[in-house]
């Protein structure tokens, strides 16, 4: 299987950068084929523009400003996003990556009756997001409702593929956790990685 892995965080040394290289080495262990794709190291623009913008309904939509990320997803089988969750959502670099990556045309099409989109993702069967948290569990799921999983799973999962696996690891209260739960965590990630 081809793996596109997508790393959002912008520290090279970050706990994020240690899960994506164990994804990614658990991966190629099994046979995969890794895509690294490191949105930070590679100066991704989360920016939608102005044209971008306005041409969002036109057919085709114009996704040649991001063309490498576009063939890059449409060649992959699989989805690995790796990112810490700032204020219960994504970094503005991952968000600017669904937003500008999975396009009309791309990740979904226009229903011609209006309102509904039509899932176009068909080539991804899994979509895994490898996570951290400041925050403890219970605050997470208890208090806010996990809005990241809700919005990976029941948005842009099931809006743009309606067979895949879904799964999210979380490493929570990342801000006290110690080396032994980062471990932990990594060895998780890696045996999780491992079985795809």
């Amino acid at each position: 299987m081809r793996i596109l892995l997508v790393l959002a965080h912008p520290l090279p040394e970050s706990f994020a950068a240690s899960v994506a290289r164990t994804a990614r080495e658990a991966l190629e262990t099994s046979g995969h084929v890794v895509d690294l794709l490191d949105l930070y190291a590679e100066d991704f623009d989360p920016r939608l523009s102005e044209a971008e913008r306005r041409a969002y309904f036109d057919m085709p939509y114009d996704t040649s400003a991001v063309a490498d990320a576009v063939a890059r997803l449409r060649s992959a089988d699989g989805l690995v996003l790796v990112f810490p969750q700032w204020w219960f959502n994504f970094p503005a670099i991952l968000k600017g990556f669904f937003d500008r990556v999975f396009a009309p045309g791309v990740a979904f099409t226009h229903d011609a009756a209006g309102g509904r989109i039509v899932p176009q993702l068909t080539n991804i069967r899994l979509l895994y997001a490898l996570t951290t948290t400041g925050s403890p569990w219970w605050l997470v799921h208890l208090y806010m409702g996990n809005p990241v999983r809700r919005l990976l799973k029941r948005g842009i999962a099931n809006f743009c593929s309606k067979k895949l696996v879904f799964r999210m690891l979380s490493l929570h209260d990342m801000d006290r956790a110690t080396e032994a739960r980062r471990k932990a965590h990594l060895e998780r990630v890696r045996k999780a990685l491992a079985a795809v």
